[in-house]
C-alpha cells in the first residue's frame, strides 16, 4: 500500500501508511461546510496535535476514547486530554523526536499561541516532521513565518503542509518566503477559506510557487488525497 495525506479541511489531515492511519488536528464536526469524513467513524491509530486551539483539537477527545488512540502532543496538551479521560497519551515538547511504529516524529517551533478550549494553559505551539515508509513530511502547524524554517528544510522534506490563511498565521506572501527557506518537493496549502476571514485564493498563490520556486504546489479540495 502507498502512503497518502489526506486533507479534511482547515489544518486536518490524515496520513495513512503500509499499517498505521494517523490523523493530525481533527477538527472535523465544528467545520460550517460538512466534512468528508464523520469523526462519528473515522478510523485512527495515533493523532497528532500541533497546538491547544479549539480549531485544532477539535474532536480528538471523541476520537480517541472510540478508537483507542494514541495523542501525541505537547506534555501540556496531553496532560489535559488525560484529564478529559483519553487513556492513551505520548507527551513531546520541541526539539525533542521519538520513534513510533509508524516512523519518527519530531517537533518542531511554531510562532503562534495554544490556548486549549476551556482556557487552560496549552504550552507550546508546533509544528510536526515526520519520517516515514521512506518519505519526510512537514505539517506546520499554525505559524508565522521564521528563518529557521530553512533548518527544518535540510531534512529533504518531500511533502508539506502551509497555512496560507492570514490574519491568524501566515498569508500567502509569507507562506510563499516559507516554500523558498524549506524548498520541499511538494506543497498543499491548509488553514484557509474555513471561514470568511481566512478566505484565499489558493490557485492564485499555487501558481506563483510554480513560477517562483522548484516546487510542485497541489491544491487539493477537501477529501483529496497525495501519494508519497
Amino acid at each position: 500500500m502507498t502512503t497518502t495525506a489526506t486533507w479534511l479541511g482547515h489544518a486536518c489531515v490524515l496520513i495513512r501508511t503500509r499499517q498505521h492511519s494517523l490523523l493530525i488536528d481533527p477538527f472535523l464536526s465544528g467545520q460550517p461546510l460538512p466534512p468528508p469524513v464523520s469523526p462519528d467513524t473515522i478510523a485512527a491509530d495515533f493523532i497528532l496535535l500541533t497546538h491547544g486551539h479549539a480549531d485544532h483539537v477539535g474532536d480528538t477527545v471523541n476520537i480517541a476514547r472510540r478508537t483507542g488512540a494514541t495523542v501525541i502532543s505537547n506534555y501540556e496538551i496531553t496532560t489535559w486530554l488525560t484529564n478529559q479521560g483519553v487513556s492513551r497519551v505520548h507527551p513531546m515538547h520541541i526539539g525533542g523526536s521519538y520513534r513510533f511504529p509508524f516512523g519518527r516524529l519530531k517537533l518542531t517551533q511554531a510562532v503562534h499561541g495554544s490556548g486549549l478550549p476551556d482556557g487552560s494553559y496549552g504550552g507550546n505551539p508546533c509544528g510536526l516532521l515526520l519520517a516515514l515508509d521512506g518519505c519526510t513530511l512537514y505539517h506546520a502547524g499554525d505559524t508565522g513565518l521564521f528563518g529557521d524554517m530553512a533548518l527544518i528544510g535540510e531534512a529533504g522534506i518531500d511533502l508539506a503542509f502551509l497555512p496560507i490563511g492570514d490574519n491568524f498565521t501566515m498569508g500567502p506572501e509569507d507562506a510563499l518566503r516559507a516554500v523558498q527557506l524549506l524548498k520541499p518537493r511538494r506543497v498543499v496549502p491548509i488553514h484557509y477559506n474555513t471561514w470568511e476571514l481566512i478566505r484565499q485564493d489558493a490557485d492564485s498563490w499555487a501558481e506563483r510557487v510554480r513560477q517562483e520556486t522548484a516546487t510542485q504546489a497541489i491544491v487539493l479540495a477537501p477529501g483529496g488525497s497525495v501519494e508519497l
